[in-house]
């Protein structure tokens, strides 16, 4: 595969490429090592893309992940103590912490433990590889990427997703990069507050 375009927020990319020039390299090696051309093995259930055959959005993520930890990238997951009432302090860490905050129980409030979790994080650095429903980028740049972020577990999120022309041969509703460009960008140029890189692909 191949990357189409590249869109810097809040300087992300810039922030690789003087931090973390031999990471960054290594994920644009990640992309050019998978090969597109070997997941188009879905036949459509829609009408206007009968008698095509798409890309499996599924086998497009799973060769770019294989490929992310045959370099060491890892999952990354954060556990939160959650209540009821938005004044009571949230405990935030990771599942091998000792000493995680916890909600007091005298606050009268039931703790329930939650999480979010990365796709992969190496080197200060988070990957969320979004080839899924468009309403789950939203989730990936204001809860994962920010949630590790806000507990300095990484310093750039990037996000990588197909451009236009790869969507348009996989099945409906489909996240791609020109459409989430434009949403972040209509947020202002601070929002999400922090670093990020997204990344588009072409086949």
């Amino acid at each position: 595969m191949q990357i189409g375009a590249t869109y810097s927020h809040l300087n992300g990319q810039e922030h690789l490429l003087v931090h973390k020039k031999a990471l960054w390299r290594e994920l644009l090696n990640v992309i050019s090592k998978v090969d597109a051309s070997t997941c188009k093995t879905v036949r459509p259930e829609e009408k206007t893309k009968s008698g095509q055959l798409l890309y499996s959005q599924t086998e497009i993520k799973s060769a770019i992940q294989a490929e992310l930890e045959d370099f060491g990238w890892h999952q990354r997951r954060n556990i939160l103590d959650v209540t009821s009432n938005e004044k009571l302090p949230l405990g935030t860490y990771e599942p091998s912490a000792e000493d995680p905050m916890v909600v007091k129980e005298n606050a009268g409030y039931e703790a329930v433990t939650s999480y979010n979790q990365t796709d992969y994080v190496k080197d200060r650095v988070a990957v969320e590889v979004q080839f899924g429903n468009y309403a789950f980028v939203a989730q990936d740049l204001f809860a994962k990427h920010l949630s590790c972020y806000v507990s300095d577990a990484i310093d750039v999120g990037i996000e990588i997703l197909p451009m236009k022309e790869l969507a348009n041969e996989m099945s409906s509703a489909v996240a791609y990069y020109e459409r989430d460009l434009l949403r972040g960008n209509s947020q202002g140029r601070g929002i999400p507050a922090v670093p990020l890189v997204l990344i588009g692909v072409l086949p």
